[in-house]
């Protein structure tokens, strides 16, 4: 197994990396039937792209306003019609469940004497609702928004972010994402960098590679601590 050190912190992206960005659609299911995964897939595709094209067009908006534009797409691509059911989808977006692996793993590395930070994409309101939902408030020591520098990944602006908070070089931190392009971005940066690859998807043809790659939260600790 590869072994990262030394390090002294671990920084995570928050949306597919901490929490299932499929949650939220995966609990209308009864609503959605079999769009449920389209929809989702859509949503967090849409997303991501609005996030990317506000950066190129300097036009910046929080995360929550990205989101429900999203989802506004999705829906009229899938041709669904149902102002309660978006409601209630962008109220769930905000409490998404936390993967399986993600607590214990951050518990193992808070006791290893790591510190441990959030650096996401996320409006602060969001990742509070989020974090407070998922009981991982008590083990972080940062949770970092682009709303401070008010752009998104993967603009430099957003990496430094967690240098300047946690007052460390980022050679002695470890970064992990399970978007293959975050990853790229962080290690370009400078970050070490490991790839939680849930989804099996193949590397990016970027500059920056990471250091490790793994499944899931569960090998980290192994690798860092």
């Amino acid at each position: 197994m590869i072994k990262i050190a030394p390090i002294e912190a671990c920084v995570f992206d928050a949306y597919g990396t901490l929490f299932d960005v499929n949650a939220a659609a995966e609990r209308c299911r009864a609503e959605l039937g079999e769009r449920f995964q389209p929809l989702a897939e859509l949503w967090r595709t849409k997303q991501l792209q609005y996030t990317w094209l506000r950066g190129m067009m300097g036009d910046h908006a929080p995360f929550d306003r990205v989101t429900a534009d999203a989802l506004d797409y999705a829906l009229a691509a899938l041709k669904i019609e149902n102002a309660a059911l978006r409601d209630r989808l962008l109220g769930l977006y905000m409490t998404l469940d936390a993967y399986p692996d993600a607590k214990d793993a951050l518990a193992r590395l808070k006791r290893a004497g790591m510190r441990l930070a959030i650096l996401s994409n996320g409006s602060p309101r969001m990742l509070e609702a989020a974090v407070a939902h998922a009981g991982l408030a008590p083990l972080l020591d940062a949770v970092l928004s682009v709303e401070d520098v008010k752009v998104f990944k993967p603009s430099p602006r957003v990496y430094r972010l967690g240098v300047e908070r946690l007052g460390l070089p980022e050679s002695r931190m470890a970064f992990m994402s399970s978007n293959a392009w975050d990853a790229s971005a962080a290690a370009r940066f400078g970050y070490r960098v490991v790839w939680v690859n849930r989804f099996g998807q193949p590397r990016e043809r970027l500059t920056g590679e990471p250091e490790a790659e793994i499944r899931n939260l569960s090998e980290l600790p192994d690798i860092v601590a």
